[in-house]
């Protein structure tokens, strides 16, 4: 049977995460390039409650309704729910929805992914698997900032004056 698309990279996504958090200390997760940036406990907490909140949500949508009409998804609404989260309890929680959402969508015949809605934010129709190549770009959105700011708070001064060539965007 056909799988719908990204199904791997969604599964990946947890343990990518906890390999690039593994050994950092709270004061590393909880640390800001800058004020209006986010931490990797936020971007964590963002994560979790993105999973269930948005993206879950949206398939059950998708699934039990004639072209829904998809909201878009207002994370600046949740600021302080993300600034006050636990980061290991965020990534268990990430880690569990994810599991239960990529099983579901992995029971699912490929055909599944033509459902269409009318996403608010594009202003357009979209399908389940506009919505399944989005859901693998917001991770990899996640999984680059998580490493960049990996490497400005763990590894570019310990790096020394091998750091000169690296540009840092964290």
């Amino acid at each position: 049977m056909a799988e719908l698309p990204c199904l791997d990279l969604l599964a990946a996504t947890p343990q990518i995460l906890r390999g690039l958090t593994s050994g950092l200390s709270d004061d590393d997760l909880r640390w800001k390039p800058a004020p209006d940036r986010f931490s990797i406990s936020e971007v964590l907490a963002h994560l979790s409650h993105s999973e269930w909140h948005c993206y879950r949500k949206r398939i059950d949508q998708f699934l039990s309704e004639g072209r829904p009409e998809l909201e878009p998804d207002e994370a600046s609404l949740f600021l302080e729910l993300y600034r006050t989260a636990d980061p290991k309890q965020a990534l268990d929680q990430f880690e569990d929805e994810r599991a239960k959402t990529v099983a579901y969508l992995g029971g699912l015949p490929a055909s599944a992914g033509r459902r269409v809605a009318y996403s608010k934010s594009a202003a357009t129709e979209v399908t389940l698997e506009n919505m399944l190549h989005e859901c693998a770009m917001h991770d990899l959105g996640h999984i680059r900032q998580i490493a960049e700011l990996v490497r400005a708070r763990r590894h570019y001064d310990g790096a020394g004056p091998l750091n000169t060539g690296y540009k840092l965007h964290p």
